[in-house]
């Protein structure tokens, strides 16, 4: 049975000045729970709340506040525009924001003190109650907000912690904001569960993660290609235990660069927001180039693929899966099979051995050319291959004969159209070779590092 989401944070144990710091600013973990608990006196019968998500302190206090006091949590984006901030706020029904700065926004601010404290004794919430309103982006319309419960969340960190054998001894390091599950869920909940000490850079750049003497780091793709490409930095990570790379696919390239620098393989991860972690590469176990490993503990997978095909839509089903759209039943509905499985949107490959490979999205990387089912996932790692290409994207565009054409965008240096796709040619199959590449000065990418291809100049 789960243990509530936040017994350890209160169990009696030893405690140091410095278990949480963030951006250099540390707090001891009876210091944060004394903050909390003033936040969560101050908060406590409130429908729900925001909190204006910076990489701070403050952040903390006020995400472990609300849930002291079982307060559904809704993390927005501290560079929002008003546009978007206004619609999360109202979407969410938010009664108030918690910030640590002077903020002028359409609901109550509460500003979060680190100096102030309060013994929070209520009982732990109901294990099935929202801890989490966090909202995504889909391909059309305005965000969503996806209902999180506390017992998916207690078991997703439960279920990583036995897959990377993370525990109180462990130091977690990493800079990623703190309004997604990567760096909220995993990054704050995860240390404050497990009893590890947390170190948040601030900004994940190679130097701090250097500096910060790690036994776990978590990085996205952009800051382990950033770290690559500064070999003294990614020397300093040889003493760390495990690095851990989410959000997107890591390119096969910057995997070997990671192993050649630090003599250690990454751990690849897979999750959505929606479903929370469900895959990946453990510790003790195998970790292959473009590879996100098996289920955790409790979760099933599927893959839903036409006769003959390889690959197909990645389906699952566990405890940590979101408990549906707040307010959208139809969006709910249509997330999920008719037999009650989650249907995430990805297409993937499972190998014999339970290997899982993620290929791309639906919407936009399975390529359908010529009669051929490719997943651009595969040309990009292809095309990365090539010493010259630093970024790679590829999408399936109109084509009148072939259905779509494959075309390649691209950051290189000192390379041409043709040679790429000759490149690609001989890597792969023929039929995957891109039919067009088109040179850009940098891909489109969001907060966590992923291009947006919906972004990219027509074809």
């Amino acid at each position: 049975m789960t243990a509530p989401l936040l017994t350890s944070l209160a169990a009696p144990g030893d405690d140091r000045p410095d278990a949480l710091s963030v951006g250099g600013r540390a707090l001891a973990r009876e210091e944060l729970l004394g903050a909390a608990g003033a936040v969560a006196a101050r908060i406590a019968g409130a429908p729900v709340v925001a909190v204006r998500a910076t990489a701070t302190p403050e952040t903390v206090v006020a995400v472990v506040g609300a849930l002291l006091a079982g307060v559904p949590v809704v993390p927005v984006p501290p560079d929002s525009g008003p546009a978007e901030r206004d619609h999360i706020l109202r979407d969410s029904g938010a009664t108030l924001l918690l910030t640590g700065e002077a903020v002028d926004a359409p609901v109550e601010t509460v500003p979060v003190d680190l100096t102030e404290r309060a013994a929070w004794t209520k009982p732990e919430p109901d294990p099935e109650s929202t801890a989490f309103i966090l909202y995504t982006s889909g391909t059309t319309g305005a965000p969503k907000g996806a209902l999180i419960s506390r017992r998916a969340v207690a078991a997703d960190l439960d279920g990583l912690a036995a897959a990377w054998a993370w525990t109180a001894e462990d130091t977690l390091v990493h800079g990623l904001p703190l309004f997604h599950v990567h760096g909220l869920v995993l990054g704050v909940l995860g240390p404050l569960r497990t009893g590890s000490r947390l170190v948040h850079t601030g900004k994940p750049t190679p130097a701090a993660y250097a500096a910060a003497g790690g036994s776990l780091y978590f990085g996205v793709p952009t800051v382990w290609n950033r770290v690559v490409q500064d070999p003294d930095s990614a020397r300093a990570l040889a003493s760390a235990r495990l690095l851990v790379s989410g959000s997107a696919p890591l390119p096969a390239p910057v995997f070997r660069e990671l192993e050649r620098l630090t003599g250690q393989r990454p751990i690849e991860r897979y999750g959505m927001t929606e479903s929370l972690i469900t895959l990946s590469t453990r510790a003790d176990g195998e970790r292959r180039p473009g590879y996100v490993g098996s289920p955790l503990s409790g979760i099933r997978t599927r893959i839903a693929a036409e006769e003959g095909a390889e690959i197909g839509e990645l389906q699952l089903t566990g405890p940590t899966l979101f408990d549906g759209y707040l307010n959208r039943p139809e969006a709910t509905a249509g997330s999920y099979t008719g037999d009650g499985w989650f249907r995430t949107g990805d297409i993937a490959a499972i190998d014999p051995d339970g290997f899982h490979r993620i290929v791309g999205r639906a919407s936009t990387d399975m390529i359908k050319s010529g009669g051929y089912r490719i997943g651009a996932g595969e040309v990009e790692n292809a095309l990365l291959d090539h010493p010259a290409v630093r970024e790679a994207a590829v999408v399936g565009a109109p084509h009148e004969d072939l259905g779509q054409e494959i075309v390649a965008y691209v950051v290189a240096d000192g390379i041409g159209e043709r040679d790429l796709i000759d490149f690609v040619a001989a890597q792969l199959s023929v039929h995957k070779r891109p039919r067009k590449v088109r040179f850009l000065e940098a891909l489109p990418r969001n907060a966590m590092g992923k291009p947006q291809k919906k972004l990219l100049p027509p074809a």
